[in-house]
């Protein structure tokens, strides 16, 4: 069964896509996928719009209940980005999840930006059981050398259709320095983490993948040979990905 999934993170109004599958079972795993930052208006190959397929994907093949959330400012839900807010965004996804009769374990799956949101919304949720980060960068200190540029990025974007908005620009750029995924993965180092880099990515070094994976000291690693930004697209990536999910449910049963 797939539906709109509506709820709210602070004041906003968020839209998710969810997908529970036939079961006669009392309790199912559960994916929260997460997207990552749009490059434009109409997204990008890592984008909220691309989610749907593979949660329809992961419920039907794989038995998980799967919700994709769009993070304030995306798609239909409400807000502007800020760096916070997407975090707030995730936790209060989990917590709309753990309150669903059915959902007994929860894992984070996330794209880019999205990936390293999971990684630091899992330190901060007990309930997240691991964190599959694709493409995810270690830290966002690139976007923090030049916040008013990433503003101006996000604007055109679509992510921030308040002209007013931020309120306090120092504030909202700042948490770009103070959220790190880098510095949150030592917190998850009894939970499983999945990190996957394509080896060509020229937006996310793999060097970041290598830096997360050495802060975390036990993670699972795979570097894609030849592959680009965009692993949401890589089947080799997805397959990995798929696999790691599957073992996930079958230590947990």
């Amino acid at each position: 069964m797939a539906n709109v999934h509506r709820f709210h993170s602070e004041s906003l109004e968020l839209v998710a896509h969810l997908e529970i599958p036939e079961s006669t079972d009392e309790l199912l795993p559960c994916v929260l996928l997460i997207h990552g930052f749009p490059e434009g208006p109409g997204g990008g190959a890592n984008s909220a719009a691309t989610l749907p397929e593979l949660a329809n994907r992961i419920s039907s093949e794989m038995g998980f209940i799967t919700m994709a959330p769009l993070l304030r400012g995306t798609g239909d839900s409400e807000g502007c980005f800020s760096l916070g807010g997407w975090l707030t965004d995730v936790r209060k996804s989990i917590a709309e999840l753990n309150n669903h009769p059915r959902v007994g374990e929860i894992w984070l799956v996330g794209f880019g930006s999205g990936g390293a949101i999971s990684i630091c919304a899992a330190a901060q949720e007990t309930k997240v059981k691991g964190v599959g980060a694709l493409a995810a960068p270690a830290d966002w200190s690139a976007w923090a050398a030049s916040p008013k540029r990433l503003l101006i990025h996000a604007r055109r974007a679509g992510v921030i259709p308040d002209t007013n908005f931020p309120e306090d620009f120092d504030s909202w750029a700042q948490e770009l320095k103070q959220i790190s995924a880098e510095s949150s993965i030592s917190e998850l180092n009894e939970k499983n983490v999945l990190i996957v880099h394509g080896t060509e990515d020229d937006v996310v070094s793999s060097l970041e993948a290598r830096a997360l994976s050495d802060a975390h000291g036990n993670a699972d690693m795979r570097l894609i040979e030849g592959a680009g930004h965009h692993l949401r697209h890589d089947p080799r990536a997805i397959a990995v990905l798929l696999g790691w999910l599957d073992r996930q449910r079958r230590m947990s049963e």
